[in-house]
């Protein structure tokens, strides 16, 4: 079981962290929402909870609830730029699909 991030994701992290002047890292979890019935929720981390797992990868420490876990093991988080448009990409091997707007999956 793992979740990871690219050096550029790992990097915007970090700026964030920095920027916010605390925190010890990134919370990676999914909520009930969407046409596809899942989303990916993302949150600076403060403190852990006892029954968090702690993933780092390039010196950054991600956090899932073991409920989260569930849907999103093995993924991958990256840090892309398109034109205008920057933001974090999500590559799951658990989805089955994605709705339209790329909001929202299914596993």
């Amino acid at each position: 079981m793992a979740i990871t991030l690219t050096e550029t994701a790992a990097e915007r992290v970090k700026e964030f962290l920095a920027n916010r002047g605390k925190g010890i890292g990134l919370r990676l979890g999914v909520k009930t929402t969407g046409c596809s019935g899942m989303a990916y929720v993302m949150e600076f981390v403060d403190e852990l909870n006892e029954e968090d797992q702690v993933f780092e990868d390039h010196g950054v420490k991600v956090v899932v609830d073991p409920k989260s876990l569930v849907y999103i093991d093995g993924t991958e988080v990256d840090f892309t730029r398109e034109g205008l448009n920057e933001g974090f990409k999500f590559t799951n091997p658990n989805e089955k699909a994605q709705c339209g707007c790329g909001e929202s999956f299914t596993v």
